[in-house]
């Protein structure tokens, strides 16, 4: 991903199978940030004993964190600046553990041009593992008034 990827495709612009990804890092610091932004202190992403009392062992990255790809996804590569989130489904397949990275990207699955509608499918990988699948449904900038 480049930053030249960054920026508006207008809904005349767009086509069906269009896709755009990012790749971050889930460190120790996003989930800080991530718990102190969201509010979300749940032990199981903070204390070392809980996450070893957990079904997985170890402590796990917040879900919407690795979710939240998807937003920057949408907002700045596709469609990009201007969209507006109307709904977002998610399906979590698998944990996040820290220091993992998260690959996420979103496919333009269908466009409706008469309301600026594009679904898009969302998908979040550890390597070849799945931890989250979805969709959204946003409305497109676009180059046409009203």
């Amino acid at each position: 991903m480049t930053n030249s990827e960054i920026g508006t495709i207008f809904l005349e612009d767009l086509e069906t199978g269009m896709s755009r990804s990012i790749t971050k890092v889930i460190d120790e610091h996003a989930i800080n940030l991530f718990a102190e932004v969201s509010e979300d202190r749940n032990p199981l992403h903070l204390d070392e004993d809980a996450g070893a009392a957990s079904i997985f062992k170890t402590r796990i990255a917040h879900g919407m964190l690795s979710a939240g790809l998807f937003s920057a996804l949408i907002g700045e590569r596709l469609p990009g600046h201007g969209s507006i989130y109307m709904s977002q489904n998610l399906r979590f397949t698998a944990p996040v553990r820290i220091g993992e990275t998260v690959t996420a990207t979103v496919t333009v699955t269908n466009i409706i041009p008469e309301k600026r509608r594009v679904a898009l499918e969302c998908v979040a990988k550890v390597g070849d593992t799945v931890v989250i699948t979805g969709d959204a449904l946003v409305l497109a900038p676009s180059r046409a008034k009203g």
